[in-house]
């Protein structure tokens, strides 16, 4: 709720968020091969639309390092990076980007983000972060080589040119970079992107002071003193059939932040997202943004973290950030004409390191093997794939490892639980088997792709024993149930049945029920072989069991063995042949 408290918080936070953006945007603008102005105009329109129609209350957008890097490593074979024509194509792009994240919300396709493992995005910003440090090195030693987006191309290039190191621009580098970690480490409170640049830049203004133009310290193109120009972002033809597999991968790529960005900050806020909303929200924000002269923007998590930590109450501190930033673009602008390129490479450095998530890569390496093969394989194809592929790989991968364990639900052995009066079951240790029942939890879906498994490991069932005619399914971890998963069902029952037995459920869900009666094979299982929970189920079995296999059969695992045959004859003492 809006009141002048509010007010007041929103106003301090969103003050805060204009003194980090600033060289953040400015970073990533050069990141994505645009004039630095860009990063500044993505700053603006989009926060301020993505604030006001998404469900988060702290989420900030805006220009990021990951989108940044892939709008450069696609779009600039297209184009040469910073030409009017490669300007065009990132505006087309964002527009089009827009487009589908909007669509993708107004169908309430949120719930899409929970497929995509968190591991791909984690191994996609760690490749990122190598590709964006490398492509500044040549800026960071002076060295003149060609923009490449080849990972293994910029990084021969480098090498070869390592001779050719200018060492004034190296000290630039050298000593921006020294105050960027000084002031994090030392003085965290302080602003240390700003304070680094304001260092770098003086150590440049006094070498070239000392030495003249002959340091060859190049500068960072002005930026003009204005509001974001209206642009034209529609594409053509051609530009569509280009643009588009590009537009797909960064729709998926920034919704996937945004929401893992929104999700985090809310487990401390207290608030429930809205996937769908924030997918509507982004999506605006680009499309919008997009005849503001703004490229693909998404959330990020260091502004979205600074504004939560800030104070903020409301959506309208983004909103203020992104009005403090007008002023900022008005007064300030012409100041930016003043800072070293190697100034920026050493701050983009930082932004690279930042960006490897080095607690989580541990502990994914540390719980899970296939999780930790997904994080792999995405960072590798980062590296050296096309970064649109790299994004499709991790996608395509972890729902592959989504679909191999939905597929092979775990099927465990069980007893029935001790004591006399108990209804209820538990796994099986080293207690026996009843000759002719058996017992198992199935613990998830049987649907189409795990319909194969299931089958097999009831076949292994007979396979083990062949005197296991009858099988009880203890149901309650059963969520879902297909028609493929009921045909199987329908078929097994029918096939114990030939065999003189029977299939049985305990506490199978009601929906799951419906299922098999719509589909038609509950006749071929029988409604009264669907046992609810509370029911004492063993009582309702035990009479369809063979008494002479009884007579034999020492296991005696059921209260009910100890005092009668099922056929109601009373128990012969055990011992009695």
């Amino acid at each position: 709720m809006v009141n002048r408290r509010s007010l007041r918080a929103d106003l301090l936070a969103g003050l805060t968020g204009t003194i980090i953006l600033v060289p953040q945007a400015v970073a990533y603008a050069s990141i994505a091969g645009l004039p630095p102005a860009y990063g500044l105009y993505t700053a603006i329109v989009p926060v301020i639309v993505a604030a006001l129609f998404g469900s988060s209350l702290h989420l900030v957008s805006g220009p990021t390092a990951a989108l940044s890097i892939v709008i450069f490593a696609t779009l600039s074979p297209l184009a040469e990076p910073g030409s009017a024509a490669y300007i065009q194509l990132a505006l087309s792009l964002t527009f089009m980007t827009g487009l589908l994240m909007l669509a993708m919300g107004l169908a309430r396709l949120g719930v899409l983000v929970n497929f995509i493992s968190h591991s791909v995005v984690i191994g996609f910003t760690a490749g990122a972060a190598v590709l964006i440090a490398t492509s500044q090195l040549k800026n960071f030693f002076g060295i003149t080589a060609p923009a490449s987006a080849s990972f293994i191309e910029t990084l021969r290039l480098f090498v070869q040119r390592l001779p050719d190191t200018n060492v004034h621009v190296l000290s630039v580098g050298i000593v921006t970079l020294l105050a960027a970690v000084g002031t994090r480490t030392w003085l965290p409170r302080a602003p240390h992107m700003i304070v680094a640049m304001a260092v770098g830049s003086l150590h440049a203004l006094a070498l070239t002071a000392l030495f003249g133009p002959q340091t060859g310290i190049a500068m960072v193109s002005a930026i003009p003193r204005s509001l974001p120009p209206l642009s034209m972002p529609i594409p053509s033809g051609e530009t569509l059939r280009q643009l588009a597999p590009i537009a797909l991968a960064l729709a998926m790529l920034s919704l996937t932040e945004a929401v893992a960005i929104a999700r985090a900050i809310a487990l401390k806020s207290g608030q429930r997202i809205d996937s769908s909303q924030e997918f509507i929200g982004q999506g605006l924000a680009n499309v919008v943004g997009s005849f503001a002269s703004s490229y693909v923007s998404s959330g990020s998590f260091t502004r979205s973290g600074v504004n939560h930590t800030a104070g903020a109450k409301t959506p309208l501190a983004p909103v203020f950030s992104a009005l403090f930033l007008v002023l900022t673009l008005v007064a300030l602008a012409p100041l930016v004409r003043y800072l070293p390129i190697a100034s920026m490479a050493a701050i983009l450095l930082v932004v690279a390191y930042s960006l490897v998530d080095v607690h989580h890569i541990r502990g994914i390496l540390r719980t899970s093997r296939a999780e930790a093969a997904v994080l792999a394989a995405t960072f590798l194809a980062t590296l050296f794939l096309h970064l649109e592929f790299a994004i499709y790989v991790g996608v395509l991968l972890s729902l592959m490892v989504f679909l191999e364990r939905t597929a092979r639900p775990e099927i465990r052995d069980a007893v029935p639980a001790p004591g006399a009066h108990s209804y209820h079951f538990v796994p099986q240790t080293d207690e026996p088997d009843c000759c002719q029942l058996k017992m198992v939890f199935i613990d998830g879906p049987i649907y189409f792709g795990a319909v194969d498994h299931v089958q097999r490991r009831l076949r292994d069932i007979d396979a083990a024993d062949p005197g296991h005619k009858h099988l009880l399914v203890l149901a309650p971890g059963i969520n879902f149930i297909d028609s493929s998963g009921a045909e199987l069902l329908g078929q097994e029952a029918r096939r114990r049945r030939q065999l003189g037995g029977g299939l049985y459920f305990h506490r199978l869900h009601p929906s799951a029920v419906d299922v098999l009666a719509r589909s038609g094979h509950l006749d071929a299982i029988g409604r009264e072989n669907l046992h609810a929970i509370g029911s004492n189920v063993i009582d309702a079995l035990y009479p369809r069991l063979d008494p002479q296999i009884c007579r034999r059969c020492p296991a005696r695992i059921f209260s009910q063995c100890q005092r009668t045959l099922p056929d109601g004859t009373p128990r012969e003492p055990a011992g009695t042949p």
